[in-house]
């Protein structure tokens, strides 16, 4: 037989119904709605009356243009504090104001905007809101060069310097860098006044007037280009951020400790990036190492094509067979330049090679399966299965 409740817990208290705690839940929401409602309408009160208003700039700003970004897994709302710091708005309080009352103000994605200074809370939220405002990222992928390759049978790739103009000129920038102007002063400003490093400085002036002469020196990765800045400023700026990232793999030691100089060592890198498929690095390395120990020419396609205008991954024997300072066919050595930029995980390859013995490497399918052999007889083998497949199939 079922018992009634008796209403006591144990030891005797008394429990409250359920029914009791929620609507007792309810009314402290009911009084806390009330209590921000009487909060907004005594804020409203006083900003038409002039009183506990928060301090606030008049107008769209002073025509100064500031970057500021937005962290992925941020808001809007948490920049009020640095926006104040750079006398981009004047108060938090204006600038949370304002957010609060633009809708579109929850959407705005992670990234870097262009504001000014001195603008008013509303106007600033009105910029962030605005895509026109946004900066889009300088992307340089591992392997890029500083001019366009023309590739055949497949589109053109764009290279850095193009890169950087299409950044530049986009909507809304104050200031269009053109490709032109880009080569221009890549080919005559000092290196050292856009912060190549020490160890590269003699290669580099030894090409003065050549656009290229500045390859390998940009690191691959993401950059936000400062819309103020010329070419000049624009150069400094990515060849500085490559110097430091390349001299803090310790590249100077551990080229000599190899019996390599610096340059070499980059140089030998941007091969890695532009031969190696991804997880081979440091097989690539021990390759160019071993050759260039043997001593047997270095036999790179990559070398070939790089000054080519139009380029494929089969060269011809025609190609093959001209003398250039990157043609590793028709010279003993490394290129006397990079030929790419060279990723930050091709440069710690060459410092830090795979053990092998290793002299050839062919890729041998579509999905980039590379095969490494230490006997040539192995690897016409293995090249002959990379011509089946339709991997070195010229398309001329």
């Amino acid at each position: 037989m079922n018992r009634a409740r008796s209403g006591r817990g144990p030891r005797g208290r008394r429990m409250e119904p359920r029914y009791v705690r929620r609507r007792q839940y309810g009314m402290a929401i009911v009084i806390a709605s009330v209590l921000i409602i009487i909060g907004t309408v005594v804020y409203i009160v006083g900003s038409r009356s002039g009183s506990n208003r928060p301090p606030d700039f008049n107008g769209t700003g002073n025509e100064i243009v500031q970057l500021v970004q937005i962290e992925e897994g941020s808001s809007v709302s948490a920049l009020g504090p640095e926006l104040v710091e750079k006398g981009i708005v004047k108060s938090n309080g204006a600038f949370q104001a304002a957010a609060g009352a633009n809708p579109d103000a929850a959407r705005v994605q992670p990234g870097f905007y262009r504001l000014q200074g001195e603008m008013s809370a509303v106007a600033a939220v009105a910029a962030l809101v605005d895509p026109a405002n946004k900066v889009e990222m300088l992307e340089i992928p591992g392997g890029a060069t500083l001019m366009d390759v023309r590739v055949i049978g497949g589109e053109t790739r764009p290279g850095i310097y193009t890169k950087i103009a299409a950044v530049t000129c986009t909507a809304g920038s104050p200031n269009c860098v053109s490709t032109e102007e880009l080569e221009r002063v890549a080919a005559t400003t000092d290196p050292a006044e856009l912060g190549a490093p020490e160890w590269a400085l003699e290669q580099v002036r030894g090409r003065e007037g050549d656009p290229k002469r500045l390859e390998g020196l940009i690191t691959p990765g993401s950059y936000v280009i400062n819309p103020e800045q010329d070419a000049t400023g624009i150069l400094r700026e990515l060849v500085s951020a490559g110097t430091d990232e390349y001299n803090s793999t310790g590249i100077v030691d551990r080229a000599g400790a190899m019996n390599l100089t610096p340059y070499e060592l980059l140089t030998a890198a941007s091969l890695v990036e532009r031969e190696a498929p991804a997880g081979d690095f440091d097989k690539v390395a021990r390759v160019i190492l071993n050759r260039l120990a043997e001593p047997m020419r270095l036999e790179f396609d990559s070398t070939v094509n790089y000054d080519l205008t139009d380029v494929e991954v089969a060269t011809t024997d025609e190609d093959r067979a001209r003398k250039t300072p990157w043609n590793t066919y028709a010279m003993d050595g490394l290129p006397q330049t990079p030929i790419a930029a060279p990723s930050i995980e091709a440069i710690e390859a060459m410092e830090n090679p795979a053990d092998g013995n290793w002299l050839f490497f062919v890729t041998i399918d579509s999905d980039g399966t590379t095969v490494f052999n230490d006997t040539f007889e192995d690897h016409l083998r293995d090249t002959q299965q990379s011509v089946d497949n339709g991997v070195l199939d010229s398309n001329r």
